[in-house]
């Protein structure tokens, strides 16, 4: 347990660099917003092309390990949904549960990426890319679908379709494992910049990560910030590692897809909820509340997997 802790607390040290530097005079305010754009559109979809596009995929079963990831996450999703009824009986208004929905879902790629790359190398980053590209398209989709109909927005859907569609992580996963499996040949010192790039993104996308989150508003959290970090947290994890261990996946490829079931959710989901109508103090808190808990569920998670994944 002490060595996958002291593994994972470097990441973890950055993140907490970036909630300083945040509060911090030393830095321009405005730099953070470009900071979050180059990530967006830039660093990430580098990292993303990068990886897949020089993978080794024949040592990996990608077929079941996409399958299984978009099964959990799809089981999750409808998980959340039936939850709907009885936290309305209860008083939880729609902005509020289209939140919780987010934050229940969406993961922080940044983490898992950073703590593949510490834990197991190319390796490691390929699998949870190979996750990633598996689930980007459908998530997405489902999450703006719940946003729009708990709004009562469903105008323009087809708009932000196109959006998901034309999403940078979307299109550079697809275009990393066109050129992989087609053998399209890159000019090498343009793939040598790409991974240059690639190599920044991890760094400062963990910085990024802490000055995004919303620590006064994780200081009293609410009962709805704490049923999003336990779906999260702990039911997510459990349930990839169950139905993993069910389709026969083992070895490091388990461990992997525990890690990115046990990530907390992903920052951009506060943007979203403010542009779509729902609660995105309450999704910032939790997003904060996630992250600062996972410190201690990540490593107990990765320690699970690990003796499930040794036989």
């Amino acid at each position: 347990m002490l060595a996958i802790f002291e593994s994972i607390l470097p990441i973890f040290l950055l993140v907490l660099l970036g909630v300083a530097l945040r509060r911090s005079p030393l830095i321009d305010g405005t730099f953070w917003n470009g900071l979050e754009q180059c990530g967006y559109y830039v660093l990430f979809p580098a990292l993303l092309f990068h990886t897949l596009a020089r993978a080794d995929f024949t040592s990996i079963d990608l077929h079941v390990v996409g399958m299984t990831a978009i099964g959990v996450v799809l089981l999750m999703c409808l998980f959340v949904l039936l939850l709907w009824p009885a936290l309305r009986r209860i008083g939880v208004r729609a902005p509020a549960f289209s939140s919780l929905f987010q934050a229940a879902t969406r993961w922080n790629s940044f983490i898992a990426l950073a703590i593949a790359d510490k834990l197991y190398g190319a390796t490691g980053l390929t699998v949870v890319a190979v996750v990633m590209a598996a689930i980007i398209i459908p998530l997405n989709f489902i999450n703006v679908s719940v946003l729009l109909w708990f709004s009562g927005a469903h105008r323009g859907y087809w708009q932000f379709t196109l959006r998901v569609i034309s999403n940078p992580q979307i299109v550079s996963s697809a275009l990393g494992v066109t050129v992989n499996l087609l053998g399209i040949p890159i000019y090498e010192p343009l793939m040598v910049a790409v991974g240059l790039v690639a190599q920044a993104s991890l760094s400062l996308g963990l910085i990024a990560v802490g000055a995004g989150l919303k620590v006064r508003d994780a200081v009293r959290p609410r009962p709805m910030v704490l049923v999003g970090t336990a779906i999260k947290l702990i039911v997510f994890p459990v349930v990839m590692i169950g139905i993993a261990t069910l389709v026969g996946i083992g070895g490091q490829p388990l461990v992997l897809l525990a890690l990115s079931a046990a990530v907390p959710t992903a920052m951009n989901g506060y943007i979203l909820a403010k542009k779509m109508g729902g609660d995105a103090e309450l999704y910032a808190a939790t997003a904060t509340v996630q992250t600062a808990a996972s410190f201690l569920t990540i490593p107990a998670v990765l320690l699970f997997a690990g003796q499930l994944a040794a036989g």
